[in-house]
């Protein structure tokens, strides 16, 4: 009986070889119209309800039902343009005219009188924003007027609103970037890899057009996942490093079979039971560990896995249907022209003249190659064992953006505007007695020293629920913050509200951080063992072999543990982040390594999966497992090789981006994949299989497939039908 995971790539190739034009115009026909899907159907983004979790996320939603939710808002800092004592008089004139002239701007519902800074430095004129407005231009341009009239003065727009506008255009420019700068690098290298300009650009062009086509079908999508800023730049980073390497695995393989004197018709088809087999089964492979992201009930994972598992879909689809046509319609054209020079070296690499040598010390010592390579891995996961993860902060965005420098300098004269608490009572006491009860918890909290200012109560219009707003002189991300928190939840409030009958929650900025960082610990080794466990189950499924399954999930822990250390020393302690053009935060942003974790086990199984089916087709031929190992390696060390190029090449270009999080994912997969590439899969994994010997299959050695056809001379390759 035929395995289905093997018969459908074959079954996709013959009737794409056989039908390619109808093969590429249904690719052509899915691209179009997915990419139109974006232009009609607006994309669902995430709201604030969606990232409510734990107590904080329960103070969120009373504060919310009740109607007390605070309205957007800006903020213009009046400071002396020179820096030096700010003149009250001219600065309240400035401030007056500020709000006139916004009181008249479009999306403004209200502008507060000047707050003054402690030391009188700066002035502060918050400008209540209507819920939904984005337009902030109008509100620029009274700022600019208004400092165009007083140039003794300095006067800077910031807030949520401005700093999440520039974000969002910064990630778009990054983006940008990256897809003008992948591009041509990844054409280079396939250049490098094929020597013949059609052969390189195919690849290209298959990642390409699965980007494209997920990034409208995203649109529809966000309607049931809703989508984040930073999805885009996701689907550019997975989809060409898969795209590339799927469409490599494939076309090198026909190419291979053609030199050896097969048809381009049957060149196609061994490809597709080889190659093909082993993009179902890595593209399964990602798809299962990044599918895991879903665990975790985050809508920044969420959207992030709904994003690269379709394109990795999209990618394998594409492979095992649209190349095929492509191949056979051009059949030995492919090859042309031949740059000269990059053809010669090209062959080599490809008959694995130089890695050869490199695995022949390896297979000669494997007890060396394992000890040494093994301990290469440990020093480099070291590290991770005392990795910091924080909250990204204003200190993570890139500093040269102007809404960044002012809210800094805003949190620095008004220390108050930073981290905060806000307790929500809600009982059918009375607004007297909640009133009492919130204003006794105010006088305690500041008696205890841990906080330094308390609003005034605000009870809803229902009198039911009443709200008091407690302010530190500490950072969202000072560890003092989140003392005082746990203080005023564990304590504090509990004695205070004990007479009021009700339900009460804290919430503010260090309290959702507090909530995040215990749901997401809880959730953590469960999506670690998922990741693990589905790997596992999928390489045995596809290998039969239980000793090849726990040795690939071995393997997987060692290339985490090298990204984690690796970002650790980068991160946290600094190591090479000024050549990297940035300044370490001094911890690694908390989704990172869980994002880094799922992605890289998912990419590492891609050759992964491709050198082992190398391996078991010369075992299962009748070759001892040593010399399977030393010749499949061989085999396949030219396309590993480029395929680790491709990856490393887009991840390091992420990595030159200017968001935090792009440069973390950028560096830690790129270091990963290099190591994992070379150190574990050309050493560690040939040394692990040549002292399991013939023990590496249990339970049973590997047959030749089952078929009723075998392609005259190539007894190894049996076509299931």
């Amino acid at each position: 009986m035929s395995n289905p995971v093997t018969a459908l790539p074959i079954r996709a190739a013959r009737w794409s070889a056989t039908h390619p034009w109808r093969a590429i115009g249904a690719w052509f026909v899915l691209v179009v119209v997915a990419v139109g899907l974006a232009s009609v159907i607006s994309t669902q983004e995430t709201t604030s309800a969606d990232f409510r979790v734990g107590e904080s996320g329960r103070a969120d939603a009373l504060v919310e039902d009740a109607g007390l939710a605070d309205p957007e808002a800006e903020h213009v800092l009046i400071t002396a343009a020179d820096g030096g004592a700010l003149d009250r008089a001219e600065a309240g004139a400035a401030a007056t005219a500020l709000g006139e002239r916004l009181g008249e701007a479009e999306g403004v519902t209200g502008v507060s009188p000047p707050a003054w800074s402690a030391g009188g430095t700066a002035a502060l004129v918050s400008i209540e924003v209507e819920d939904g407005h984005e337009d902030l231009d109008e509100m620029a341009a009274a700022t600019e007027a208004v400092q165009g009239a007083h140039p003794d003065l300095d006067l800077r727009q910031g807030g949520d609103l401005s700093l999440d506008a520039a974000i969002d255009e910064r990630v778009a420019d990054d983006l940008s970037s990256a897809e003008l700068t992948s591009v041509p690098i990844t054409l280079l290298l396939m250049l490098l890899a094929f020597g013949a300009p059609i052969a390189a650009g195919l690849p290209v062009l298959l990642a390409a057009t699965s980007v494209a086509a997920t990034m409208g079908l995203i649109a529809p999508l966000s309607h049931l996942v809703p989508t984040e800023a930073t999805v885009g730049s996701m689907i550019v980073l997975i989809g060409m490093a898969v795209g590339v390497d799927y469409s490599l695995f494939y076309l090198k393989r026909e190419r291979e079979e053609r030199a050896a004197g097969h048809s381009t018709r049957d060149a196609i088809e061994i490809a597709a039971q080889t190659s093909g087999h082993s993009i179902l089964v890595s593209g399964g492979a990602v798809i299962a560990s990044i599918g895991a992201l879903y665990v975790m009930g985050d809508p920044t994972f969420s959207s992030l896995a709904t994003g690269s598992i379709v394109v990795v879909a999209v990618a394998v689809l594409g492979s095992i249907t649209v190349l095929p046509a492509l191949l056979a319609t051009l059949g030995r054209w492919v090859d042309r022209p031949r740059v000269p020079v990059l053809w010669r070296l090209n062959a080599r690499i490809g008959r694995g003249g130089i890695s050869s040598r490199l695995l022949s010390p390896v297979v000669r010592h494997p007890v060396a190659a394992l000890l040494v390579s093994s301990l290469a891995v440990v020093a480099l996961a070291v590290p991770a064992l005392g990795m910091r993860t924080g909250h990204a902060d204003l200190d993570t965005l890139p500093a040269d953006l102007p809404a960044v420098g002012t809210m800094k300098a805003i949190a620095a004269e008004f220390p108050t505007e930073g981290a905060s608490a806000r307790v929500v009572l809600r009982s059918e006491a009375g607004e007297t007695a909640m009133t009492r009860a919130l204003t006794g918890l105010g006088r305690d909290a500041l008696a205890a020293g841990d906080f330094t200012g308390t609003s005034e109560v605000r009870v809803s219009a229902d009198g039911r629920t009443a709200t008091l707003e407690l302010g530190t002189d500490w950072a969202e991300t000072d560890p003092r913050a989140r003392e005082a928190v746990t203080a005023l939840r564990e304590d504090l409030a509990p004695a205070a509200l004990d007479g009021v009958d009700g339900e009460h929650a804290v919430g503010g900025g260090v309290a959702e951080a507090l909530d995040y960082d215990q749901d997401q610990r809880l959730a953590l080794p469960l999506v670690i063992g998922t990741v693990l466990l589905l790997t596992m189950l999928m390489m045995y499924g596809a290998f039969r072999s239980v000793p090849l399954a726990l040795l690939s999930t071995a393997l997987n822990l060692a290339s985490v543990g090298v990204a984690f250390g690796v970002l650790a020393l980068v991160f946290q302690h600094g190591w090479g982040s000024a050549a990297l053009g940035l300044t370490a935060p001094g911890f690694v942003i908390h989704w990172i390594p869980l994002f880094v974790l799922v992605v890289l086990v998912g990419l590492s199984m891609d050759y992964h999966v491709f050198v082992v089916s190398r391996i078991r087709e010369h075992v299962a031929s009748g070759l001892p497992t040593r010399v399977a190992v030393e010749r499949g390696i061989a085999d396949t060390a030219g396309v590993v090789t480029s395929a680790a190029a491709v990856m490393v090449s887009v991840f390091s270009i992420f990595a030159t981006l200017s968001m935090m999080e792009m440069k973390m994912m950028g560096v830690g997969l790129a270091a990963a994949i290099l190591l994992d590439a070379t150190l574990v899969r050309l050493v560690l994994l040939p040394a692990a299989l040549v002292l399991l010997g013939e023990r590496a299959w249990w339970p049973r050695r590997p047959q030749p497939p089952a078929g009723e056809r075998v392609l005259e001379g190539d007894p190894a390759y049996a076509l299931v039908e």
